[in-house]
């Protein structure tokens, strides 16, 4: 309601300040010495020159304030092997934009302002110049092939992944408006999988006839090693959604119908992430800000916010839905010692959908056999497929 009154205000003083300029224009009626040709005039060229060169100061201004005032913002040191390459082709980038923009900025504004209109005076027309265009065409032609040329080395050595590689492979399944991965167990190999076998504990409609879905596990916390290659397989229950880890420079949609890929090696745990300076800096300026935040919060009875901790996170990169600002799972980089550790406490999704499916034991019941269990195996799996 409020933002309809403030839309509604702004519009009326449009109007009002539309009206007083006719009245302006009603009241200079029948002024001898006002100009009303609208062919502008010396004075209205050289105004409009020096127009030019302030807001040439204005452009130039504006990004060194702005470099200096947010760009501690920007991504940092990369926790990837690949990272160095994205970033390098990213500064690459920025050099190029920022150097041709000074250049042509610098001459378009002025030229504007020394070839300004002046009474009696002519413009000199070119029909056409082929030194000059050719000039223009070649030389962005020839910087924009050595940045593609860049681009696909860079990308193709992030992407390619040898079959015969030694790579851990996970599955990010996307959902609205949550994350899930399932990891391939011992045979380092997903079960086939689709949607119509989602029901009860089988979260990502894994095939549980299929051999190798027999050591998948689904879990909600990612956990990978330092110094893995890990090989992502990502899908998609809905809509389109991206999977994006940012200190990771990784990120790939994940289409529904169709598995997508990404590999990347993890180069800091998250507990060495946490130590470097710039990010112990950062976390420090967030807490601070979070602790003036909650004074606020306290004096009007709320509760306080909790200190911010850092966390790699695996975030949607797709407006996906009202709630796609949530979409998040936090990512652990673990030694390879704690990885193995964690993998020990893991539990398949078999098993998962067995203690689902078993029935709540009855008060005085005898208690059931373990080659009892052993032989139910497949009627819960069949269960679990209907």
């Amino acid at each position: 309601m409020t933002s309809l009154l403030v839309i509604i205000v702004l519009v009326l003083l449009a109007v009002a300040l539309w009206q007083l300029t006719k009245i302006f224009d009603l009241t200079q009626v029948g002024v001898s010495d006002s100009d009303n040709s609208q062919i502008a005039t010396d004075n209205d060229n050289n105004v409009q020159g020096y127009l030019m060169f302030g807001f040439l100061a204005f452009i130039y201004i504006f990004s060194i304030y702005s470099l200096f005032r947010w760009g501690s913002l920007v991504l940092h040191t990369p926790a990837s092997e690949h990272g160095a390459d994205v970033d390098n082709l990213m500064n690459i980038t920025w050099i190029l934009i920022f150097t041709v923009q000074a250049i042509t900025q610098v001459l378009l504004h002025f030229f504007a302002f020394k070839y300004r209109g002046k009474k009696d005076q002519k413009a000199l027309y070119f029909a056409d110049n082929n030194k000059l265009e050719a000039i223009w065409s070649v030389i962005p032609a020839v910087v924009l092939a050595g940045l593609i040329l860049y681009g696909l080395y860079a990308w193709n050595n992030i992407m390619f992944v040898d079959e015969d590689e030694d790579t851990i492979v996970i599955e990010l399944y996307a959902q609205q408006f949550n994350w899930k991965a399932r990891y391939s167990g011992q045979d380092n190999v997903l079960g086939k999988a689709n949607v119509r076998f989602i029901e009860g504990a089988n979260s990502v409609g894994v095939d549980m006839s299929d051999k190798n879905a027999q050591d998948d596990f689904v879990v909600t916390e990612l956990h990978i090693p330092k110094g893995k290659k890990i090989h992502f397989k990502m899908r998609s229950q809905d809509v389109l959604h991206s999977a994006y880890m940012p200190y990771f420079r990784a990120q790939m949609n994940c289409v529904p119908g169709m598995v997508t890929e990404f590999a990347f090696v993890p180069i800091y745990t998250s507990a060495e992430y946490r130590e470097l300076p710039y990010m112990v800096e950062k976390v420090a300026n967030i807490n601070a800000i979070r602790a003036k935040k909650s004074i606020e919060l306290v004096a009007k009875g709320q509760p306080a916010l909790d200190p911010y901790t850092f966390d790699y996170l695996l975030l949607c990169n797709k407006i996906c839905g009202a709630s796609h600002y949530n979409m998040q799972m936090k990512v652990v980089v673990d030694t390879p010692e704690d990885y193995k550790k964690w993998l020990s406490e893991q539990v398949s999704l078999v098993d998962e959908i067995k203690t689902a499916a078993a029935p709540a034991p009855v008060d005085g019941a005898p208690a059931t056999t373990d080659s009892t269990k052993t032989n139910d195996t497949a009627a819960v799996v069949k269960i679990a497929m209907k």
